[in-house]
């Protein structure tokens, strides 16, 4: 990834250093960006790839669930709306303490409906939304290979069920998982360089 390091460079050496100016002439802030997705979609290895190619910091919103939460995914029950709610506040506020720390973040979280998404937009209007789409049998096949996470793949398909795609004035940009993690990364890098519509 040639253009890895100079992206980095912008926000790893301070909140303003080697980022550009709005058209105003003002400091670009470092941004916030949340990677989207259902179970298996690779959210928190491409989460962790982007914030590291960016030089930003990486909140896993898995690890923010509350027990109870966690208890019900292992068990195979899928979460309401009330039961996400937390999960959603405490994401929330990683954004905001990374606003005011002048920091920027990357967070993956599945934020599958636009409420949930509006919810964390509240903490961060700036918000930039990767969501990381794919084949269902692809997913699938990611799930049945993956060990040591509390998710069962038996959630799929209640996660699709529940998903509502970004709709277009979210200015998502889409990334298919089925291409090259790398290349998908880079893809996200360039786009990312460009301001939001």
């Amino acid at each position: 990834m040639s253009s890895t390091p100079a992206v980095a460079s912008a926000w790893a050496e301070g909140p303003t250093a080697g980022m550009g100016a709005t058209p105003a002439g003002r400091p670009l802030a470092p941004p916030r960006i949340l990677v989207m997705g259902v179970c298996g979609s690779g959210k928190s290895t491409v989460g962790q790839a982007l914030a590291g190619a960016l030089g930003l910091p990486f909140v896993e919103g898995d690890e923010l669930h509350p027990s109870d939460n966690v208890a019900r995914m292992a068990a195979g029950i899928p979460l309401t709306d009330e039961d996400r709610r937390g999960w959603l506040d405490a994401i929330a506020t990683r954004l905001d303490d990374a606003a005011a720390r002048a920091q920027g973040a990357v967070v993956a979280c599945s934020a599958l409906k636009r409420a949930y998404r509006d919810r964390l937009r509240q903490a961060a209007p700036d918000l930039r939304v990767v969501w990381l789409h794919g084949d269902e049998a692809l997913l699938a096949r990611r799930l049945a290979g993956r060990t040591g996470h509390y998710m069962p793949p038996s959630l799929l398909p209640s996660q699709l069920a529940t998903l509502e795609p970004p709709h277009p004035d979210e200015h998502a940009l889409a990334a298919d998982i089925g291409q090259p993690p790398g290349a998908l990364v880079q893809s996200l890098v360039d786009q990312l360089q460009e301001p939001a519509a």
